[in-house]
């Protein structure tokens, strides 16, 4: 099957040589965060769009940044750009809308420290803990709740803005994320480790690490899932790649198994993934 051909906005409204988009039959808009981005991690990583493959031949725009959340995607002032290619000027209509998003989102409110109210933080404090056995009791189901709310309420914003035009009901596609394990593991120049810092901050064990953020990462993968059985005409569609590849230790520093650090795999670990997008594309 042919791999997907990417350009950015940059190429499509280059005026000298513009991205020659109606070559392909098939043209998808595609955002989200460094799991999409290119050049996020030179030298070392990769995306989810190498190998990304469809049985008829296909071309991707993609927006997609380091360190992008959902809400920001859909913010009117920062993606004025990208909203200009949903439902503005520069709007077509296009096979599909991908989005790679949410990751960052539980970054962010697993970052939320313990001197917040249980229901602004994914975490619980040790006073909280109780008495179980299981990884759960590491986490604020109240601030669990908080995060499902606005989880789904920034999706179904993403779906208003594909609806405001000529790109109406078309089908959108997320992902889950990979089973990334804690670890002490980022980019450099201050960037990363990710989820290990707020783990230590809440005085998780480091022997609980790595099944409490399996935990985390379940239940975004069942959040997506729920959000997308909501929508009425069955246009969210969410690809399942968790449990795909191998998982690192909690002590591992730099690159190993099929992770370039803590919560960007490798170019091989993304092939492994982008190669799951390709039943869903073909069926759309």
């Amino acid at each position: 099957m042919p791999v997907i051909t990417v350009f950015t906005p940059d190429e499509v409204e280059n005026k000298e040589n513009p991205a020659p988009l109606s070559d392909f039959n098939r043209q998808f808009l595609a955002q989200g965060d460094s799991w999409f981005s290119l050049g996020a991690l030179p030298l070392k990583s990769s995306n989810l769009f190498d190998g990304m493959s469809t049985d008829i031949v296909a071309c991707a725009v993609n927006f997609a940044s380091p360190g992008a959340v959902l809400k920001r995607m859909v913010d009117a002032t920062r993606e004025r750009r990208f909203l200009s290619y949903l439902n503005g000027p520069l709007r077509q209509p296009w096979s599909a809308l991908l989005l790679s998003g949410g990751g960052n989102d539980l970054i962010d409110a697993a970052a939320v420290g313990p001197a917040h109210p249980r229901d602004k933080r994914l975490l619980a404090t040790r006073d909280e803990w109780g008495q179980g056995i299981a990884e759960d009791r590491f986490l604020s189901n109240a601030g669990w709740s908080t995060f499902s709310v606005y989880l789904e309420a920034v999706v179904k914003q993403m779906l208003q803005e594909r609806d405001r035009n000529v790109n109406r009901s078309i089908p959108v596609v997320l992902h889950t994320y990979d089973l990334a394990v804690p670890r002490p593991s980022g980019v450099g120049f201050g960037k990363g480790p990710w989820l290990q810092p707020s783990l230590v901050t809440f005085g998780v064990p480091e022997t609980e690490w790595a099944a409490v953020a399996a935990l985390m990462l379940r239940r975004l993968k069942a959040l997506l899932f729920q959000i997308a059985a909501t929508v009425p005409d069955g246009s969210v569609h969410v690809v399942n790649t968790q449990g795909t590849l191998t998982p690192a230790s909690t002590r591992d520093t730099g690159p190993t198994a099929d992770w370039v650090n803590e919560i960007h795999p490798t170019k091989a670990g993304y092939r492994k993934l982008s190669a799951l997008w390709s039943p869903v594309l073909n069926q759309l």
